[in-house]
């Protein structure tokens, strides 16, 4: 299964974030992070559970040679944003970027550090095209 065909649950999102931050991590580090990070705690048990069906799911990669097992994520971040993003995309624009780009634009307060990155990726990507 490649990165792109991989639609991870809510849930399965928060805990790739911590991992693809840490690196790796055990099952007590993802749920102590996880409950500094919600006003409702997650039990142990839900974040383990989570944690096995991702691993069968092919999200995360295991390392049981010590007692304590230590999961990684298996997917990189910027393939699982990028196919998030298409599908949504797809969903709510009907596939135009401009569409989205002018609505986050009109909607949001956009600092100036922010519209000179857009204007340099827009650079970027009319220097390719020529």
């Amino acid at each position: 299964m490649t990165d792109t065909n991989i639609r991870p649950t809510d849930a399965e999102l928060e805990i790739l974030q911590i991992l693809w931050n840490k690196g790796e991590a055990t099952v007590r580090e993802v749920n102590d992070i996880l409950n500094a990070s919600q006003q409702k705690a997650t039990g142990y048990t839900t974040t383990l559970k989570l944690m096995q069906i991702m691993f069968e799911k092919g999200l995360l990669v295991r390392d049981d040679t010590q007692r304590t097992h230590i999961y990684s994520a298996a997917v990189r971040e910027g393939n699982i944003q990028s196919a998030l993003l298409s599908r949504f995309l797809q969903a709510a624009y009907k596939g135009s970027a401009s569409k989205l780009a002018v609505h986050l634009l009109g909607n949001h307060a956009t600092t100036p550090d922010e519209l000179a990155e857009i204007r340099a990726i827009i650079e970027e990507l009319e220097n390719k095209r020529k």
